[in-house]
Order: C-alpha cells, then sequence, then structure tokens
C-alpha cells in the first residue's frame, strides 16, 4: 500500500475493541466475498467463469481443452481472447464483472437463471449468524449488501427461530425502504443490487448506472446518521462509491467511523483509497482494517461484546469445521511452532471421463477392467461410472454392459469436501501420479496408500538414506517379511481446497497373522527415536520429492482419453497457536 493508505490502518484487534464500544451506531456494508465462505463464488470467480465461456463458444473449442481455471497457462489463454475483442473492460477495471456478464447472458431471465444456479446450496456462515445474534441483541439495526443471496436472511431466521423479526428490502421497493428506516422498524437489510428472485436484478454496466437513485439517497442519509462498516466488498460498483462520496459532501458523515475491511492480499481499488483519503481529510475517523475473512472479522468483533448469545453461537456451528489461515509470522519470534504434514494441491483435474451403463456397483466395475487387462481408474456413482484412462482401454472394459452414455463429467468442489466418489478417484489419480512420476510402488488401503521406492539403491533416495540409514531389508527370522522406508498418503479438504497429507512410515509386504506382530515391533523401532527435528527433515524431503518443483505430474500418460493431472507445492502447512 501507499504511504497514504498505510496511515489510515488499524489493526483488527484495534477494531475490535472500537466496534465494541460502538456497535449500535454503526452498519454494515456486505459485498460478494462476506459470501464466498457459505459456498457462494465471488465476483472474481464469476469473472473467469464468464470469460471461460465466451471463449468456449466464440473460439468453438471443448470445455476440457480450458476446463482448469486454476492453471495460470489456461487463464492467459482466456484473457488473450477477451483482450482480442477490444470491446471489454481490462482486467480489474471496476466494469469487468459487469461487462462480461451482460456480454455472456445479455438477457435478464438467463442472467437471474445463473445467479440461481450458483447460489444454491450456499449456507450460513459463522460470519451471518453472528451478524443475525447482533441484530438478536439489538446491537445491528441496518444490513446493506450487494449480494443476491438470502443468507443474512437464513441467518436471522436461524437465530431468531422466525423469519418476521427481519425486513428484507430489494431494488424494487425503495418505497419501502425509506418507510422502515424512518420508523426505525429494526433490523433491516436492504439488497442495493436486488433479491436473487428478484426481477430486477442490477448486473450489468447500463443498469447499475441507472441504479434506483431513492434507495442510494437512503444509503445517504443514513451514512449522516451512522458510521459504516465495509466487508467483503471491493468497490467496483460505480453508483455505490459516488452514492459514498456523495455522504463526504456535507459535515457530519459517519459519525460513528467509516471502516473498511479487506483480506490485505493487495491494494483496495483507488476509488477506495480516495475515499479514505478524503474522509481523513473531513475530519472522519476512517481506517482500512486488515481480516483474515468474514468469518474471523465477525468472530473477532462479537468477542468483546457481552450481551450476544456467545452460548447459541457455538452451537450453530458445532456441526462446521472452522477453518482459517494461520498468520504470518511475526517479529523475533520465529516460524509458527507446528509444521503440518499437508502439501497443497495446486492443480487437479476438473473433469473426468463419465460412463453410463448397465456396470453394478463398484466392486462389479473393476472387476471388469480387470478381465479386459486395461490400465483404468475407476468410480462407481449414481451419475455413472467415472474412469480416467484410454478410451479405448475404458470401451474395452465397458463394451458388454450396454454403454448408453459415454461423456465428460465435471468434477465439483463441493464434492470433494467428502469422501465422495469423486474424492476416491481423485486420491487414486494422485497416488499413480506420485509413482508414476518418482519410482514407487503402490500398496492400497482403505484409509490411505501405502508409496515406497521401487528400487531403494537409486541415486535419488541417497538423501533419504542419509537421515534414517538404511531404506530396506527383511525381518530378522521372517526372510517373507519385506520391509522399505516410505510413506503413507492421503487427500482432505481444509482451507477451501485440497491437501496431500503425508506420512512417513515403514511400508511392509509379506504380512499374515504369524508375523504381524513382528511388522509392528520393527516399524515402532524404527520411529520411536524420531523426535521433532528428524521428522521435520522427514517430511521436508518428501515434501519436495513429491511436488517436483511445481511439475505436472500425469496418472496414466494417455492421449487419445481422459489423463488425470496434479500439480503439488513443497511449502506444507503451518499452523501457530490454537485459536478459541
Amino acid at each position: 500500500m501507499d504511504r497514504q493508505t498505510d496511515l489510515a490502518q488499524i489493526g483488527s484487534d484495534d477494531f475490535a475493541r472500537r466496534f465494541a464500544m460502538r456497535a449500535k451506531k454503526l452498519m454494515w456494508f456486505l459485498g460478494a466475498g462476506a459470501s464466498a465462505s457459505a459456498g457462494i463464488p465471488t465476483a472474481s470467480d464469476m469473472i473467469w467463469d464468464f470469460k471461460q465461456r465466451l471463449f468456449i463458444s466464440q473460439r468453438r473449442v471443448s470445455h476440457q481443452a480450458v476446463a482448469d481455471l486454476s492453471n495460470p497457462v489456461i487463464r492467459a489463454q482466456l484473457q488473450d481472447h477477451i483482450e482480442s475483442s477490444a470491446s471489454l473492460p481490462p482486467p480489474g477495471d471496476p466494469d469487468e464483472y459487469a461487462a462480461l456478464f451482460e456480454a455472456v447472458y445479455p438477457a435478464e431471465a438467463d442472467r437471474r437463471a445463473y445467479l440461481d444456479a450458483k447460489i444454491a446450496g450456499g449456507k450460513p456462515s459463522y460470519g451471518h449468524l453472528a451478524l443475525a445474534a447482533l441484530m438478536q441483541a439489538r446491537l445491528t439495526s441496518l444490513v446493506w449488501t450487494t449480494n443476491f443471496d438470502p443468507l443474512v436472511a437464513d441467518a436471522c431466521a436461524k437465530v431468531f427461530g422466525a423469519t418476521g423479526p427481519l425486513t428484507t428490502v430489494d431494488l424494487g421497493e425503495p418505497e419501502l425502504a425509506e418507510q422502515v428506516v424512518s420508523e426505525e422498524r429494526w433490523p433491516v437489510e436492504i439488497k442495493l443490487h436486488g433479491d436473487f428472485r428478484s426481477r430486477r436484478l442490477k448486473n450489468t454496466t447500463e443498469e447499475l448506472r441507472h441504479q434506483d437513485t431513492r434507495l442510494r439517497r437512503v444509503l445517504v442519509e443514513t451514512c449522516r446518521r451512522y458510521g459504516l462498516v465495509v466487508v467483503g466488498y471491493s468497490g467496483r460498483d460505480g453508483s455505490i462509491m459516488k452514492a459514498l462520496e456523495e455522504v463526504l459532501a456535507t459535515a457530519g458523515a459517519f459519525p460513528a467511523g467509516l471502516f473498511w475491511l479487506h483480506r490485505g492480499d493487495g491494494q483496495p481499488l483507488a476509488r477506495v483509497r480516495q475515499l479514505i483519503a478524503r474522509a481523513l481529510e473531513m475530519q472522519v475517523e476512517a481506517a482500512f482494517v486488515q481480516v483474515e475473512n468474514f468469518d474471523e472479522a465477525l468472530r473477532d468483533s462479537v468477542r468483546l461484546i457481552d450481551n450476544v448469545d456467545h452460548d447459541m453461537l457455538r452451537a450453530s456451528v458445532t456441526d462446521r469445521r472452522h477453518w482459517s489461515a494461520a498468520p504470518a509470522p511475526t517479529g523475533r519470534r520465529g516460524w509458527p511452532v507446528v509444521r503440518v504434514n499437508a502439501l497443497p494441491v495446486i492443480q487437479m483435474p476438473t473433469v473426468c471421463r463419465r460412463i453410463v451403463c448397465s456396470v453394478g456397483g463398484h466392486a462389479e466395475a473393476r472387476e471388469a477392467i480387470k478381465e479386459a487387462g486395461v490400465d483404468v481408474l475407476v468410480s462407481r456413482t449414481r451419475a455413472g461410472v467415472l474412469v480416467y484412462g484410454a478410451d479405448t482401454d475404458v470401451r474395452a472394459a465397458f463394451e458388454a454392459y450396454r454403454v448408453t452414455d459415454f461423456d465428460l463429467h465435471t468434477i465439483e468442489t463441493r464434492r470433494l469436501r467428502y469422501e465422495s466418489g469423486e474424492r476416491g478417484l481423485l486420491r487414486d489419480a494422485l497416488s499413480r501420479a506420485l509413482c508414476r512420476r518418482h519410482g514407487l510402488d503402490l500398496i492400497r488401503r482403505r484409509n490411505s496408500d501405502l508409496l515406497a521406492p521401487s528400487d531403494p539403491a537409486a541415486d535419488v533416495w541417497g538423501p533419504l538414506h542419509r537421515l534414517v540409514g538404511t531404506l530396506s531389508g527383511t525381518a530378522e527370522g521372517h526372510p517373507e517379511l519385506r520391509w522399505c522406508e516410505g510413506i503413507g498418503v492421503r487427500i482432505d479438504w481444509a482451507d477451501e481446497r485440497l491437501w496431500l497429507l503425508v506420512e512417513p512410515r515403514t511400508v511392509f509386504t509379506g504380512v499374515d497373522e504369524s508375523n504381524r506382530a513382528v511388522a509392528a515391533d520393527l516399524a515402532r523401532e524404527r520411529s520411536v527415536k524420531r523426535y521433532n527435528r528428524q521428522l521435520n527433515h522427514l517430511i521436508d524431503f518428501w515434501a519436495h520429492l513429491l511436488a517436483a518443483d511445481g511439475g505436472e505430474m500425469h496418472a496414466l500418460g494417455v492421449s487419445d482419453g481422459v489423463d488425470a493431472t496434479f500439480r503439488l507445492s513443497a511449502d506444507t502447512g503451518f499452523s501457530w497457536r490454537a485459536r478459541a
């Protein structure tokens, strides 16, 4: 950030203390980022989706060719196409989202259908529930939002136990907004861009310019009575920014302050920085507040407030996993105290082959592949048989089962959050990719796959030998029981991404009931003296080996079908102090 922005920066703890003292005098303004943790795509996500749809339809290519939007090469390809049109805004332009949305779906009905599909399945996150708890405690009266989703209303219904207490006003009812605000019929949520069920969705550049002036007038007037906390909002909408700038035209603007919460992974837009600078010139208490995300911002905000129902909040989220990024180390205190044996999966497949046929369950599908003698990875789901492999091999395996559909299947992120068929297929594919790339043998287990060097004497395993000593051998008195230094691997979902979990261990072959106890003793003997330093070095070795400098790894190496391609990062996860 520039020097002027730095001067307007306060810590999240400072903001939490200020908020605790003046919560009743502050309104909230929620942007798309506030809904991200609830499973709803952000504006940035949809921008890339729009670019992908334009590219596929205008270049007449298959979706598979540009399916992986996390791939920087594909993003560059899409962006080159957008720039070639010479009619769409450049990346980062405030009008980029609206212009692309209008270019992809000129018809209002189509835009409504698109948003309806994106919003389906979203559930209130901790932040929404905390906001509803503040409303219940009569500490928050008014919430403004540019979002179409019903998350604030859903959270209030859960916290209040009814839908009546909250009044939601959308774009088609400016007179209702004026009435409930003037009569102080709190709490109120006002949707500046409409409700996703409304027929008046303000989603295109032309529409945004002509946004309902009466609704914006209510925003301007209330900002002269209350302070404002902005979270999850980029400031791209010119009409809204103009309204906030208009507030500063007279004395007494934002009497309880203007606080712009942002993630800190980039500078706020220039117009936002100018707004904060102008507020400071007008002697308004204004500041940027760096936060981790919407949920953490609300968690910190309610922590110091006694009359919020904290027990209810805790009970409301006990069935949810809560993940937050570890704060970066500061000062002289060094690195975080715990290193996690998890490698980020920075590229993964987004599609696989789908076959609809008469084959039975997963076991029968695997048996069909075995009988055909082909190298195909398979998972049986309700959607069909999902596979990776050469198309000729796949057809050979299932041709006897009356194939009626042979197409592509999109691997949805939401289905990777739990043990689904898609997640199992990716686990099998990633293990195969690691073995193929690094010369490892694979032993499949129910909970994790075991990987061990095919040739422990190869030069690549020299550093591992120096760390642990002998890499392979047979158990004394049990020549049939062979062991080798290796790892157990499995995949898991955390912090809204897929991770590969790596556990250094001794891998055995030839285990039976007669020697199982011998194997357990030998494994314990080899690991009992591996303390933190040794384990850290082991994790480091495997992380850098498996990540292969971020290079691509292919599960099967086929070219005439669908293969699974992965990339890993060697930067394992770290954990700072545990948080309540």
